[in-house]
């Protein structure tokens, strides 16, 4: 028996869709909340249901505007504790500030840990997350941390793309991206090679190439990178493979945050496809993009919560989803 009988979703407004696919698959339907502003812009939460000793998920991605889809979070949580839930757990598919987990320079903050002090203060009891920049981050709370990859998913998607017999190279978008990319290579069936491109930041947003390890000449290139934010980073690791030879690109990134001016900027590169997931909520978008649904992981993950099923062995036994 789980340890809370009743299961509760709610969602504020940052990924409604992701949500409702969330509740379609765990067979729930979604908790009435009213998320509203005052006219001096504060945020104003209502729940209508009753949550008193529930298990509580509320499913709420801090991407852009971040400010408010965090805030939004944090009043959620705060309302579902004096409305006296058994256990909340915040499910943040994509955490905004994750790029700010050290100090790159003297006077700076360590945004990644405020956030996690606020989630913990504000009242979450277990946090959710996909694809975090720098596992690191997990060691900022002091509550469990389920985190989750999309590798399998954008893996198998990929995988339809390629032609049988295709000659495959695996491309780190940075040093930073090089375990992600040996997770991703695990769900190919042949060894399939690796290289990684090395750049530098001279600026915030703005990437400069430095070299690429690795053979890519005659071979279809798949970067895989976590999030793709000006596309600055796709854009430059696409010219470089193409530069030493690939024939084709492909590219495979869990967050699809696109500011003003990425998919512009992406459309104008060599790469054929790029697979996605909606861990942030989509507008509509050209061709180039493959959208692959975290819904039915999603919700495999919080059932194994609530039934207190383990969410590690989901993952370390490549369990079909």
């Amino acid at each position: 028996m789980p340890a809370y009988e009743r299961m509760i979703l709610m969602a504020g407004n940052a990924n409604r869709t992701l949500a409702q696919h969330i509740a379609q698959a765990v067979r729930r339907p979604l908790a009435r909340v009213v998320v509203s502003r005052f006219r001096d812009g504060e945020t104003q939460v209502l729940i209508e249901d009753d949550i008193r000793d529930a298990d509580v998920f509320i499913v709420q991605p801090t991407a852009p505007p971040v400010n408010e889809n965090l805030m939004e979070l944090l009043i959620l949580v705060d309302a579902a504790r004096r409305a006296s839930a058994g256990r909340i757990t915040a499910v943040v598919p994509y955490y905004g500030y994750a790029r700010q987990e050290k100090k790159a320079q003297g006077r700076e903050p360590i945004t990644a840990r405020l956030v996690a002090n606020l989630l913990t203060v504000a009242g979450a009891n277990r946090l959710l997350v996909v694809d975090l920049t720098n596992p690191a981050i997990e060691g900022f709370f002091d509550i469990p941390v389920d985190h989750l990859s999309a590798a399998k998913l954008l893996a198998s998607q990929v995988k339809n793309l390629c032609r049988v017999g295709e000659d495959i190279v695996l491309v780190a978008a940075d040093e930073g991206a090089v375990r992600r990319v040996d997770r991703f290579r695990r769900y190919f069936h042949q060894e399939v090679p690796l290289a990684v491109i090395f750049k530098d930041r001279p600026r915030p947003d703005e990437v400069k190439v430095v070299g690429l390890v690795g053979d890519v000449e005659g071979k279809t290139a798949i970067v895989v990178d976590d999030i793709i934010s000006t596309g600055g980073t796709l854009v430059a690791a696409a010219e470089v493979v193409q530069h030493h030879g690939a024939t084709r690109i492909l590219a495979a990134v869990t967050h699809p945050v696109l500011v003003e001016g990425a998919v512009d900027r992406l459309a104008e590169t060599p790469i054929e496809r790029i697979l996605v997931t909606d861990t942030v909520e989509l507008p509509a978008l050209p061709p180039l993009f493959q959208v692959v649904t975290l819904a039915p992981l999603l919700g495999e993950v919080l059932n194994r919560i609530h039934y207190g099923i383990s969410v590690s062995e989901l993952m370390r036994n490549n369990v079909p989803l």
